[in-house]
């Protein structure tokens, strides 16, 4: 069938809106119309480092309506409001328990270009193929998933907000509940208040946790985090932010998440834990240089990164949406649409930081 789906030629180019054709769905498939797809960090990444190869159909934060399904599909029908995750294997240690994030076919799923098969789903006009970008390339007017990323939700919650919960957003809120699963009144820092951060922030005052400390270099981001529940916020561009951590926690906290994947940044969460307290990496990054002993050995610290929220999208995205419906993880404050044809204005304002969660709205 005939999409229009947003597609980067090379890198350093900008987003095209493309005429493609897409296959049917297999057996195992679901074919979507897509409604609306957010925009994240893993999308400009998708950009700008050829992480999957050249030309790629971005978006992998979609959510729409199941249209087709494959004959051994059987958690989703036609007509199924639905939320876009990531693919995996199913038959993996990992997957077999409950940790599919770390699936070991992960990269190759969801950033080698091609469907579970090996074969390509989306085409130009001349034939050729496009790579698919983490199972969904839902940037598009129409998507071909695994049933592994597909994910029955609530019909009578508004689709176009539900799309990040997909990545982001799971991202955050699942490692705070599924992975850290603080005690109440347990202490955490958050570095970096953006999507993943801010879900973060959401998770912990659900738990319950007595300090929920925001740390960015933007003060309007921290605005942002106390109104979604952080209780104390430092700028660490203008304050030491393991000394400020220290005066409102003396020793440390119990858990810091950082959303950077800075190496300072991460120094800096390691350096506000308490002795026995718990670093948890879920940034994109790239080196570290740390002392073994002096930053973790001496001090039983520990340093963990996290994918994907440690969630199973089944059974976590369905709570996340409750939390919605009660007010509890209030996304559509975070959110802001745009039409298909702002797409990399949308992705100029995320980059910026002038919005949190761009979202883009496909017309009906």
């Amino acid at each position: 069938m005939e999409i229009k789906t947003a597609v980067v030629q090379r890198q350093g180019a900008l987003l095209e809106w493309t005429q493609a054709q897409l296959d049917e769905p297999k057996i195992n498939e679901v074919l979507v119309k897509v409604v609306a797809s957010g925009i994240c960090h893993t999308d400009a990444k998708g950009r700008d480092t050829g992480i999957t190869p050249y030309p790629v159909a971005l978006g992998h934060e979609g959510a729409g309506i199941a249209e087709k399904v494959g004959a051994a599909v059987t958690t989703v029908k036609p007509g199924d409001h639905v939320v876009l995750s990531y693919t995996v294997d199913g038959t993996c240690p990992q997957c077999r328990t409950a940790h599919p994030g770390s699936c070991e076919s992960f990269n190759l799923y969801n950033f080698g270009g091609a469907s579970k098969d090996g074969n390509h789903r989306i085409h130009d006009e001349a034939g050729h193929d496009i790579s698919n970008f983490f199972g969904q390339s839902s940037l598009s007017t129409y998507a071909v998933v695994d049933e592994s990323g597909v994910v029955k939700v609530d019909p009578e919650v508004d689709l176009r907000y539900l799309g990040p919960l997909g990545c982001g957003f799971l991202t955050g809120a699942g490692t705070m509940l599924n992975y850290i699963k603080p005690q109440f009144g347990d202490t955490v820092a958050i570095f970096g208040a953006g999507a993943v951060g801010i879900a973060a922030i959401m998770g912990a005052k659900i738990m319950g946790c007595r300090h929920i400390i925001a740390v960015n270099r933007k003060d309007y981001r921290l605005t942002i985090a106390k109104e979604m529940g952080a209780t104390e916020v430092i700028n660490n561009s203008k304050v030491d932010p393991v000394a400020a951590i220290n005066e409102i926690v003396p020793g440390g906290v119990d858990y810091v998440i950082d959303t950077t994947g800075v190496g300072s940044v991460i120094l800096d969460g390691l350096h506000a834990l308490r002795p026995g307290g718990e670093c948890v990496l879920v940034g994109i990054g790239g080196d570290l240089n740390l002392n073994v002993m002096n930053d973790l050995l001496a001090t039983s610290k520990k340093l963990t990164g996290v994918v994907e929220g440690d969630a199973v999208p089944q059974t976590f995205i369905p709570k996340l949406v409750d939390y919605f419906k009660q007010g509890k993880f209030p996304l559509d404050k975070l959110s802001r649409f745009y039409q298909p044809k702002d797409i990399n204005q949308a992705f100029a304002d995320s980059a910026s930081g002038e919005v949190i969660k761009p979202i883009i709205v496909f017309d009906e």
